[in-house]
C-alpha cells in the first residue's frame, strides 16, 4: 500500500473540531494519505516519510467541496428561458416540464455522457462529493433509469419523482402522488439513498409531501425537501417536524421557520446560484447563522434555475450577497455539506477521514470569495487519488 505526503501547505483547512477556530486552520502544514484515508495531519516539519510526495509550495489545501444538492440527469437546454428572465419574465417552476420532455426522449447513453461531463466540470472546481437527484423523468421507467445513471457517479442519489405534476396528470394530481408513492417508488428505491419532494405552490402541498416522504421511509429512503423557494410555505416547518436531515432553498422564511430549524437541527441548505439566475432575493444566511441554524451551501446545478456547477461561485455569492464570512461559507460548502448528507467521512481533514481534498493556487481560503470567477483549484484528490492533476 503506497502512501502520499502533501507538504509545504501554506494554509490547511481541516474543519477538525478538535482544532482551534471554525476551520481548524494549520499553517506550514502537511498531510499523509494511506489506503485512501488520511493517516496523519500536522506541521510540515514533523511529517513522516511517504512513498510519494507533493509540494504545495505554500498553497492552501481544503477539504473537497460537498455539493449536497444537484439535478444532473437531464437533457436539453433552457437558455431561452434564462434570456427571457433576464428580460423581465418572472421565474416559475413550470419550466421543469420543458426539461422533462427532452429527458424522456434521451437515451441512457446520452444521459450518462451528460452527467459525466457535469461531474468532470465539478471535479475541476474542487467538488469531490456530489448528490444527484432524479426528477426530470416523472414516469416509472424514466425515474428508475435516471437514478441508475446517477448511481454510476455517486452513492448520494435522490428520488425526486415529486418534482412537479407532469402534463399527463395535470387534471389528477392525487393520481400522480399515488403513482409516485407506489410503482414509481418501488422501481426507483433500489437506486436511491434519499427521497425528496418539491413542497411549493405549483408543485406539492404539505400533505402530499408528507405522504411521499412516509412512503419513501417505508422503502428505506431518507427524507429531504425543497421548500420555501418561491414564497413562504409549510415546507421548512414540515422538514423540522419530521426531523429531516436537510431542507433546501429556505429563501422565504418566517421567524417560526427559523426557530423550527434551530430546534430540530435540520440543516438549511442554501443555493445562491438560484437567486443569481432568477433574480429572487437571496436567503438570509446571516440571520440563520446568528439564530444557531446549521447552514450548508450547494449549487442546485440544473438547466433551469441554476445552471452552474461551481461551488466556488456559490461561496463568493454567499459572502457578497448573504452576509457570510469567507470562513463560514467554506465551512458550509464542506463540513456542513457533509452533514446535510449525513456523512462524517468527508468534509473534514483529520486522521481516519476519507482523503478527499483540493489545492488552491492561492495562499488562503479567503481567495475563493476575494477572487470570484477565477479558476483557483489546481488539484483535487478523491480517496487520495488525483482527480485534477496539479
Amino acid at each position: 500500500m503506497s502512501s502520499l505526503l502533501v507538504t509545504n501547505v501554506g494554509e490547511l483547512v481541516t474543519n477538525d473540531p478538535e482544532r482551534d477556530g471554525l476551520l481548524g486552520v494549520l499553517v506550514n502544514a502537511a498531510l499523509v494519505v494511506e489506503g485512501g484515508t488520511l493517516a496523519w495531519v500536522g506541521p510540515a516539519a514533523d511529517a513522516p516519510a511517504a512513498d510519494e510526495h507533493v509540494d504545495a509550495a505554500g498553497r492552501a489545501v481544503l477539504p473537497g467541496f460537498v455539493d449536497s444538492h444537484s439535478h444532473l440527469v437531464f437533457a436539453g437546454d433552457r437558455a431561452p428561458e434564462f434570456a427571457a428572465r433576464m428580460a423581465g419574465t418572472p421565474y416559475a417552476a413550470g419550466g421543469i416540464r420543458t426539461t422533462v420532455a427532452a429527458t424522456r426522449q434521451a437515451t441512457d447513453e446520452q444521459l450518462t455522457a451528460h452527467v459525466a461531463r457535469h461531474v468532470a466540470e465539478m471535479r475541476r472546481q474542487g467538488t469531490t462529493t456530489v448528490e444527484i437527484k432524479s426528477g426530470y423523468g416523472l414516469t416509472v421507467l424514466d425515474e428508475a433509469r435516471s437514478l441508475a445513471v446517477a448511481r454510476q457517479f455517486t452513492e448520494e442519489t435522490t428520488f425526486l419523482g415529486a418534482h412537479v405534476v407532469p402534463a399527463e396528470y395535470a387534471g389528477d394530481p392525487a393520481g400522480y402522488v399515488s403513482l409516485v408513492t407506489g410503482p414509481m417508488l418501488e422501481a426507483a428505491a433500489p437506486h436511491a439513498r434519499w427521497v425528496d419532494v418539491f413542497c411549493e405552490t405549483g408543485a406539492f402541498d404539505a400533505d402530499q409531501a408528507r405522504a411521499v416522504l412516509a412512503a419513501g421511509e417505508a422503502q428505506g429512503l431518507r427524507g429531504r425537501l425543497h421548500a420555501n423557494q418561491l414564497g413562504p410555505g409549510p415546507g421548512v416547518r414540515l422538514a423540522a417536524e419530521l426531523g429531516l436531515t436537510a431542507v433546501d432553498h429556505c429563501t422565504y422564511l418566517e421567524d417560526a421557520d427559523v426557530d423550527a430549524l434551530r430546534d430540530s437541527g435540520t440543516v438549511a441548505t442554501l443555493l445562491p446560484g438560484v437567486e443569481f439566475s432568477t433574480r429572487q432575493p437571496y436567503p438570509d444566511a446571516r440571520g440563520l447563522l446568528d439564530a444557531g441554524v446549521r447552514v450548508a451551501l450547494a449549487t442546485d446545478c440544473n438547466p433551469g434555475s441554476s445552471y452552474t456547477s461551481s461551488v466556488p461561485l456559490c461561496i463568493a455569492l454567499a459572502v457578497r450577497e448573504m452576509g457570510m464570512t469567507p470562513a463560514e461559507a467554506v465551512h458550509a460548502a464542506t463540513a456542513v455539506g457533509a452533514q446535510a448528507l449525513d456523512r462524517d467521512d468527508v468534509g473534514v481533514l483529520a486522521p481516519g477521514k476519507r482523503a478527499d481534498f483540493l489545492m488552491l493556487d492561492a495562499p488562503s481560503h479567503v481567495h475563493l470569495a476575494y477572487r470570484p470567477g477565477v479558476p483557483l483549484v489546481v488539484g483535487a484528490w478523491l480517496a487520495g487519488r488525483a482527480a485534477v492533476a496539479i
